[in-house]
Formats: structure tokens, sequence, C-alpha cells
């Protein structure tokens, strides 16, 4: 008989209320070890394990790289550190983000996925945007059980809502509210062994880029998809687009990985870079130019003030139209 002992738990926005309700739900003596990921800030310190302790009967804390996993222990991923899951024991790397966070959800799912097949359950909360999805779907590929929060019950519900669209046989979409029940129901109630599914080469793959395995970053000829036309945001390499059911994600050559909701957002944000700096060089441009017409005027050579002013003017007319659309561009983007 098998256990479901290793429970992995995923949120963003609105996940520390949220994960608060569900650890103080869970008993002292819980029979599985919980793993969690909160998008937190690369910097700074995260406050998230002193809530959790206050909050629940359970001992938590920050994951250690190389710390041996316990039942009835709850592991909070470190900023800016994935958190993955290996045999026995827990590791910590600073590998290349995935959907723009690092600790990533789709990570610790993946290769908790990876290491111990059905005997894990995933758990996806709120949050914006898609991390999470392609974890879930590595879940249930191994045969594990997968929670989802009720799109409709999250404060952010983007992402439960993107893994119950993309992802085939969630085994529950539940109110937070019943979520803790239903986890100590699957942890006390044995499983039959089942013949266990082979590890995906796309899973294994990926969990090994997680852990900056120079020898699957340099097999292009094992790399899993085919290049698109799209380039890494974050480096400027090509993307390769790698189709899983209805979900489309994409990484580069060096790891950095994207669903394809979140590379358009990634988009967005680069052209609004791109924009405040056209707007920063324009108005230079345009005040620089006065400048020097004013110069020109002082010495009487008003044909080559006048040309100047006219470029002033031509630059001030050119940044006037990129800050109304600044304007419509931040009216209408929301922010993860």
């Amino acid at each position: 008989m098998l256990e479901h002992n290793i429970i992995v738990m995923g949120a963003s926005a609105g996940g520390v209320e949220a994960l608060t309700y569900l650890v103080k739900q869970l008993p002292p003596d819980l029979n599985a070890a919980v793993m969690i990921v909160l998008h937190v800030s690369s910097y700074g310190m995260s406050a998230l394990p002193r809530i959790l302790s206050r909050a629940g009967n359970l001992p938590v804390s920050h994951a250690q790289d190389g710390e041996a996993i316990a039942h009835g222990w709850i592991y909070v991923a470190p900023p800016d550190y994935h958190l993955l899951v290996e045999r026995g024991y827990l590791r910590l790397t600073r590998g290349p983000k995935e959907n723009r966070h690092r600790p990533a959800i789709d990570t610790l799912f993946r290769t908790a996925a990876r290491t111990y097949g059905q005997q894990v359950i995933a758990v996806l909360l709120t949050g914006m945007l898609d991390d999470g999805t392609a974890g879930v779907m590595a879940v249930k590929m191994r045969g594990g059980v997968a929670i989802v929060q009720n799109p409709d019950d999250a404060l952010y519900p983007d992402m439960p809502r993107n893994a119950i669209e993309n992802v085939e046989d969630i085994d529950h979409i539940l109110p937070l509210s019943d979520i803790p029940s239903t986890l100590v129901t699957l942890v006390n109630t044995p499983m039959e062994v089942e013949a266990e599914n082979p590890i995906p080469d796309k899973i294994e793959f990926e969990s090994k880029i997680a852990q900056l395995n120079l020898e699957a970053v340099e097999n292009e000829a094992d790399r899993p998809g085919k290049p698109s036309t799209f380039g890494c945001p974050d480096c400027g390499g090509i993307l390769w687009e790698v189709e899983e059911g209805n979900l489309l994600r994409l990484r580069c050559r060096t790891g950095h990985a994207y669903s394809a909701e979140t590379l358009l957002a990634t988009q967005s944000d680069k052209l609004e870079d791109a924009l405040w700096i056209a707007l920063r060089a324009l108005e230079e441009k345009a005040s620089l130019s006065y400048r020097m017409a004013s110069r020109m005027e002082a010495r009487n050579q008003t044909l080559a003030a006048q040309r100047l002013k006219e470029e002033a003017q031509s630059a001030w007319e050119r940044s006037a139209i990129i800050r109304e659309v600044l304007l419509k561009f931040d009216a209408n983007t929301d922010v993860d």
C-alpha cells in the first residue's frame, strides 16, 4: 500500500491569507510533509514561516539545501531560490526563473511529481497569470492527486482558472474551506499500488534544468519542443515551444521558461520599458535642441537656430504621442 505523504502547495497574490487558513486547519499529527511556494520578492526576508507557525499546529521553516524530508513538517521556499524535491531530501537552487518567478510553483510541483509520483498531492491556490498549471499537469501525468481552489472562491482566480482550463482530470476543485479536510482524508487513506507512469522526458529534462545540470543545457538534440520565432525576454536567446495538451510553454537555451500567457505579459512590460526609453530620448533631444538654438540666436545664426527649434518641436510632438500611449497603456495593464 502507498500513502499520499508529499503535499506541495503553490500560491501567489492573496496567498498569505489562503495558506494561513489551510495551515491553521491541518492537524498536528499530519502524516505527510508539506512544501510551499509563495511568489515573493527576490529581495529581503520572507516572514511566511513565522506567520504560518503562529497560525497552525505544525512546525514551519524555510527549507534548507540538503535537508531531510520529515512528515509533520512544513517547508517554505526561501526568496530567490527554487525548491526542488529529491528522494528523501530537499534541494535549493538559483536556477533560471520560470514564469518570471524564483521560487516557481511549476518547479516544485514538477520535481515532486518526478520523484514521488502517485504519493504527491498538489494544491494550487489563488494567484494571477498561470504559474502552477504545468506543475499540476506533471503531477497528473505521474498519477498524483491535483486539488485546485475554486476560482469563484479565490481572491485572485487566474492561476486556478488556468489550471482547470488546461489540465484534464483535476481531482478536486474546491472552495478553500473544504481543502484541509480533503487533504487529511487523502493522507489517511492508503491507496493500492498501481503500475506507475514512467517519468516523461519533458519532466526529466526540465527538472534537470532547474538543478543547473549543464548536460541538459548543452544537449540540444534531446531538448523538447521546436525553435520558435520569439526571443527570451530575460537573455535574448531563442525560445523553444513545448506543447502539452492545451498548454503552450516556451523555454530558452539557458532555461528561462514561460507560459504563453506569462510571455505575453512580459512582452507588455518590455514594450512599456521601451516606450519610456523612447520618451526620455525625445524629451532630452528637444531640451538640448532648444538650448543649442538659444546659443545660435545669441550669435545671430538665425537659420541654424530655426532648424534646431524645428527639430525640438518635432521631438516634443513625438514625445506627446508616446505619453498618450503610455497613459492608455497604464490604464489597461494588470500587475501581478
